[in-house]
């Protein structure tokens, strides 16, 4: 038995090296890069592998218990890296292209549940009223626990028009809640604009895909058409926005700060990981295309702008928001965010699968890292919540976070006046509004009774009349 098991253990090693050696990754030290291959930690797993080869009590095919290897090490850095099966790879590609099937719910891991990070705008999820903060704890009959995070994204994925139930417990509730939901081809319009009344542009980005950048740039101008006389005040709605690409952000982020201006810079171990992107056509567009913001009208550089913002606001979100504060071209008004500033590399391995994998910590222009603890506004709204009964879940919530690297105190730069000086006071809000008010009417951008959006308009009244008075 003993001799067989040395057998088994000689294979599995000889798996892993040779799944190493296709991932490109040398068995000796390079320069600058890492150590040589730990061989005692190797033998345990090899021990591992054989003792599973011969004694589970099924057998499991090798190529399972790799592909399981390789996703528990993934999911054991932080809630943001992991293996991505072929089929899962595929579904990522299609989704930042704006159409994925599923349910519409951004997710995490916590504690071994599924955690609603923000559900998508105009999906299964959203019209049923899932929530940002609810947490699945089960899949029709089957619990969370024990699952890894790709698992229970399967279960939620299926061809559209087929039903699943969803049990989720919501702080603040009694007893679970039971939904059952229709999955759908989740196709995101990942812009959304109106002109609210004459002088007033509202912009909303529910998500940062490839073509978010050019589909915003085509609604301003449209918008800005559509207005008679100058425009006074701009409101870009993120609240709820999960984030997105990298480009997607900096394309936005491009379309109302001055030419050059920085945008967000990274820092990693590898040189590949040290950026500094900047309001450039070239950090935004694919290789060869035409500039997009080329032909926006000028006063979208100046315009008094409102970014709003709250807890489901993450990642390409923040990074939007924080460069419009640092270079004090917006005023960001809400609540605080959800505090993702890790960038994220999809690695594509050899069989058609992919990795995905924390890189890099990105920082706002002014060298604020919001890691763990987002965006704070510069000016407070209330949330409508009920203090400790309601569940607010942030990037500092999840096991195995990245930490702050930075001292907030020190790296932040004051990029706006204290809400002291806008000499504004947010109206408190109303209470007992109707629900079916809270969201937007089919075909409709913003709901009747949309508080924060109110806030916001009479923000950049009130400048705009302080401007005047001193005229």
């Amino acid at each position: 038995m003993r001799g067989k098991m040395r057998q088994l253990g000689l294979l599995a090693l000889g798996i892993f090296v040779g799944v190493m050696i296709s991932l490109n990754v040398p068995a000796v030290a390079q320069p600058g890069a890492w150590g040589p291959l730990p061989i005692e930690e190797l033998r345990a797993f090899t021990e591992v592998f054989g003792r599973i080869k011969s004694d589970y009590v099924e057998s499991v095919d090798d190529k399972k218990l790799i592909a399981q290897a390789i996703s528990g090490m993934l999911a054991g850095l932080d809630p943001h890296s992991g293996y991505l099966d072929k089929e899962e790879f595929r579904e990522m590609q299609v989704g930042t292209r704006g159409e994925f099937g599923g349910l519409g719910i951004e997710v995490g891991m916590e504690d071994g549940f599924v955690k609603v990070v923000s559900p998508i705008d105009d999906s299964p999820a959203s019209r049923a009223g899932i929530k940002s903060g609810d947490l699945i704890v089960k899949l029709g009959d089957v619990f969370v626990k024990g699952m890894t995070l790709s698992d229970a994204v399967k279960q939620m994925r299926g061809r559209p028009d087929t039903p699943i139930t969803l049990t989720i417990a919501r702080k603040g509730e009694d007893k679970p809640l039971v939904f059952t939901l229709k999955r759908a081809v989740i196709k995101i319009q990942s812009v959304k604009s109106k002109l609210l009344e004459p002088g007033y542009a509202y912009f909303r980005v529910t998500q940062f895909q490839g073509p978010t950048g050019e589909t915003l740039a085509n609604a301003i101008q449209t918008v800005f058409r559509q207005n008679q006389g100058p425009m006074k005040g701009l409101v870009l709605d993120l609240r709820n926005d999960p984030g997105g690409l990298l480009t997607g952000a900096v394309g936005v982020s491009a379309a109302f700060l001055p030419k050059n201006a920085l945008v967000v810079y990274t820092d990693g171990r590898t040189e590949d990981a040290k950026m500094r992107l900047t309001a450039s056509p070239e950090n935004y567009l694919p290789t060869g295309a035409q500039d997009y913001l080329s032909k926006l009208p000028p006063a979208i550089k100046d315009v008094p702008m409102v970014v709003l913002v709250n807890g489901g606001s993450a990642s390409a979100s923040e990074i939007v928001a924080g460069a419009l504060q640092d270079h004090q071209r917006a005023v960001i008004m809400g609540t605080q965010t959800f505090g993702k500033a890790s960038v994220q590399t999809v690695l594509p391995l050899g069989d058609g699968t992919a990795i995905k994998l924390t890189t890099a910590r990105y920082y706002t222009p002014n060298g604020r890292s919001i890691q763990a603890k987002g965006i704070v506004p510069d000016i407070a709204l209330d949330d409508g919540s009920r203090s400790d009964t309601d569940l607010k879940v942030r990037e500092a919530d999840l096991s195995k976070h990245l930490i702050n690297d930075r001292n907030q105190d020190q790296a932040r730069v004051a990029a706006v006046p204290t809400d002291n000086t806008f000499n504004f006071t947010p109206a408190t809000r109303p209470q007992g509004v109707d629900e079916k008010d809270l969201k937007p009417e089919p075909g409709e951008v913003v709901a009747k009774s949309d508080y924060e959006l109110a806030q916001a308009i009479a923000f950049l009244k009130s400048r705009g009349a302080a401007r005047a008075s001193a005229n």
